[in-house]
């Protein structure tokens, strides 16, 4: 069965650092962008961080410079390394894999409105990040 896979997500203090891993089974993330999004309660998704599969990077300007995202070909592995956490990044975190998915980050930007609808090839179920004192 073809799925994603987050893990990485916790309670951690502000100014705080962790890494999402996003695993992909059943299929070869090389052929695939890869995005990060997050949901926190009562706001809209919002997108994070696109990882295209020529390696080009896309990231939402409320992480830019703290969050990065990269990729293990071997471990068919996305990660989001997120740095300086800020107790305004609480949410579930999610990762998604669709050969569009650049395209429509870079057309739409992080606050489009159609990141809670889009159907995307693949979704993760979600890791919830807590940045909290």
């Amino acid at each position: 069965q073809a799925q994603l896979v987050e893990s990485g997500g916790g309670l951690v203090q502000p100014g705080g650092s962790l890494r999402l891993s996003c695993a992909a089974s059943g299929f070869n993330l090389d052929y695939y962008a890869i995005g990060w999004f997050r949901q926190a309660p009562g706001k809209e998704r919002e997108g994070l961080s696109c990882l295209d599969s020529d390696g080009s990077t896309y990231s939402a300007d409320s992480v830019k410079g703290r969050f990065t995202i990269s990729r293990d070909n071997a471990k068919n592995t996305v990660y989001l390394q997120m740095n300086s956490l800020k107790p305004d990044d609480t949410a579930v975190y999610y990762c998604a894999a669709d050969p569009a998915l650049f395209t429509v980050f870079r057309n739409y930007g992080s606050r489009w409105s159609g990141w809670g609808s889009i159907e995307l090839e693949y979704w993760g179920q979600g890791t919830q990040v807590t940045v909290s004192s």
